[in-house]
């Protein structure tokens, strides 16, 4: 959304949306463009093989009554699978030239499936141009079978007017009642096993004078909570959930951000962590090492519990300052991210 919200404000690309839900029909915030919220039938747990063409008998009849209104240029997915695929249909009904973003679960997750990986592959060979969110997953998917000249790098965005350095202490004690003796790390990210908040979780045990701050919800809540409970007090791990805007304030209080990821491509919070001045401890998945460049940007670690208790503890002895860490997201802007969707569709428009 925060994507084409900076694509839309740019005025030289008229945007529709259409988004299909599996369950009840959903309702966003109003927008500069029109949003349609389309249902779609999904069959739980065992009917991911199909939810393309789901997604795409659903779709069609819309897409269909709205180009025939106003044609349209070019048909975009956002998630390579199942929307890529459900567009690339739409595409061919339709006519039109197709884009496909990839954003790393649908490459690393998806892709080994074998129906999935088959319906993405003739997607992408479909496709007049396709975009990944980092070089890291740029190569994955040319190791997977896509055409690495049409795969092209598309960073996310960032807002620098709300993720940036702030004063910390006054924050630290409005957010979390704590003084400057007490080191913050934050956990953000979908209560799922993949984000590795319990390993967080057990770092903890190595780590003094410090407390961990998980963000977020999910599947997994009430296990991570039961972890959390049978080892520590809320003096030691805390769980929350905070709006966007927030979510900045607690990143720029922070002394680090932790995500033990299994697998991502190149995560939001990693960027908006930096940007608030704040560094990061990763495994070396997916982008990491496009963004953790100096040790001022935080550390690379194996995803174990000692591991990411010695990276922290270093960081927490030594921190990097705030303006360094931060000058590791200034290449991340909305504005640069719409300027290049916008480049990367008149591009396909044009071939």
């Amino acid at each position: 959304a925060r994507q084409f919200d900076a694509l839309a404000e740019r005025g030289d690309v008229d945007l529709t949306v259409i988004c299909p839900v599996a369950r009840k029909k959903a309702h966003g915030a109003p927008r500069a463009y029109p949003v349609h919220y389309i249902r779609f039938t999904a069959i739980p747990k065992i009917g991911a093989r199909w939810s393309p063409g789901m997604i795409a008998r659903a779709v069609l009849p819309l897409a269909r009554k709205l180009h025939a209104e106003r044609p349209f240029d070019v048909v975009d997915a956002q998630f390579f699978y199942p929307d890529g695929p459900a567009a690339a249909r739409v595409a061919r009904e339709l006519g039109l030239p197709l884009s496909i973003k990839a954003r790393g679960s649908d490459i690393h997750l998806w892709g080994e499936r074998s129906y999935a990986r088959a319906m993405m592959l003739e997607a992408a060979e479909q496709a007049g141009g396709l975009l990944a969110v980092s070089e890291a997953l740029k190569r994955d998917m040319v190791a997977m079978g896509m055409p690495a000249e049409k795969i092209a790098v598309h960073y996310t965005g960032l807002d620098h007017s709300l993720f940036k350095p702030r004063e910390r202490d006054e924050l630290r004690w409005e957010l979390f009642g704590v003084g400057p003796e007490t080191a913050i790390l934050l956990s953000v990210g979908n209560f799922i096993p993949i984000k590795g908040h319990d390993l967080a979780i057990e770092a903890m045990h190595h780590i003094d004078g410090a407390r961990l701050v998980i963000v977020g919800d999910g599947p997994q809540r009430a296990a991570l909570r039961a972890q959390a409970n049978s080892l520590f007090t809320i003096a030691k791990v805390h769980f929350a959930s905070y709006p966007h805007e927030k979510m900045a304030l607690a990143m720029a209080a922070a002394d680090a951000l932790v995500l033990p990821s299994e697998r991502e491509g190149l995560a939001n919070v990693w960027i908006e962590a930096l940007a608030s001045g704040t560094p990061i401890v990763i495994p070396d998945v997916g982008g990491a090492r496009e963004v953790v460049t100096s040790p001022s940007a935080g550390r690379l670690v194996e995803r174990n519990p000692e591991a990411i208790a010695r990276a922290v503890v270093d960081l927490l002895a030594s921190p990097p300052d705030r303006a360094d860490v931060a000058a590791h997201a200034r290449k991340f802007s909305w504005e640069l991210n719409a300027a290049q969707l916008a480049a990367h569709y008149a591009r396909i428009v044009a071939a």
